[in-house]
């Protein structure tokens, strides 16, 4: 299997070069004191398959994970050695793809708020509707179940597949980023209801089969993750190039630090390692004393659209281009539909 993937990822990154596309912008690489590495190795034999990641806003040291499906509404609090220091179960809630997850915090209470996403879909319109989670992230690292917020989605354009969720910590809003050929960025309505399904609205492009995303903790911009590298954007989706990521068998899952100066980013398998890999100093935070206040009433769908990864192709590389990709989806999809 995971040679399969490889194949997989040389394949698309030769499309990236012929197309001419390996960046949206430039391809940034940590500065030279400060240069990616590993953190830990995620030791609990129960996470084989950690398909997402979020840094905890209240807990230093503390970074949550999860399955992804077939694993029960299940997520783990992982400590620095890698180490688990809790298991948490939603109440109320199930597993049938989680891809991805996300954490906020409460402006009104100062909590943090976790966000889980059970939005995969190999089959590309088999289910009606996705859903979300939302849940109060526990005071305690301590083994306990958790009564979690069910919010049901649909998107306006039709039904598909995607692994990537973040939520704007300035204004609340909830997004999800398409795992596709010709990705999309979504944004939920700015107040999301329980009673009836929440419609997801198209409004920008993502890179080449995204596999996460997340916003960084000031709200200033956010990542998505590929399998090849990860993407950089301010607020507004402009495209601030792409961050050159460690290797990895199945790169799944990404999320900035707590003091957003980088991200962490992590992979599928048994004793799946989690690297930091720095952001480049221009892109890192002015430290403040606190961050800013979230801002619910901002009605902005941002981020906006992004820059196309097609944009200003020739005839000949879009030849070339469609043959390779057409070999590369032909085994990514293989290898998705027989995992899963």
């Amino acid at each position: 299997m995971g040679v399969l993937i490889r194949v997989a990822r040389a394949a698309l990154a030769v499309l990236f070069v012929v197309l001419g596309v390996s960046a949206p912008g430039l391809a940034w690489a940590a500065d030279d004191d400060d240069r990616e590495r590993l953190m830990f190795r995620i030791k609990d034999p129960r996470i084989t398959e950690s398909s997402g990641l979020a840094t905890s806003p209240t807990h230093r040291g503390i970074v949550y994970t999860h399955n992804d499906s077939d694993a029960g509404p299940v997520f783990y609090a992982i400590g620095p050695r890698g180490t688990t220091r809790a298991t948490f179960r939603l109440s109320g809630a199930e597993a049938r793809d989680w891809e991805g997850m996300a954490a906020t915090v409460d402006p009104e209470s100062g909590r943090g708020v976790l966000w889980f996403a059970d939005i995969g879909d190999n089959m590309d319109g088999a289910w009606s509707d996705i859903s979300v989670y939302r849940v109060l992230e526990p005071t305690r690292m301590r083994n306990a179940t958790l009564p979690a917020t069910r919010y049901r989605f649909r998107y306006k354009d039709g039904a598909r597949n995607a692994e990537g969720v973040m939520v704007n910590p300035r204004t609340g809003r909830l997004y999800i980023v398409s795992k596709e050929f010709g990705g999309s960025v979504y944004a939920a309505p700015r107040r999301l209801s329980t009673t009836k399904p929440n419609v997801l609205r198209r409004i920008g492009t993502a890179p080449l089969m995204a596999t996460d995303a997340a916003y960084a903790p000031d709200g200033s911009g956010y990542v998505i993750r590929t399998y090849f590298s990860a993407n950089l954007y301010d607020a507004s989706g402009n495209s601030l190039g792409r961050l050159t990521m460690p290797a990895a068998d199945q790169a799944e899952s990404i999320t900035y630090t707590r003091d957003g100066t980088a991200v962490l980013t992590g992979s599928e398998g048994p004793n799946s390692p989690v690297h930091r890999v720095p952001l480049p100093a221009h892109l890192r935070p002015t430290p403040t004393p606190t961050p800013a206040p979230a801002r619910r009433s901002t009605p902005s769908t941002s981020p906006a659209a992004a820059a196309s990864p097609a944009e200003g192709i020739s005839p000949a590389q879009l030849t070339l281009g469609v043959v390779l990709t057409l070999g590369a989806i032909a085994i990514i999809t293989f290898i998705a539909r027989q995992a899963r």
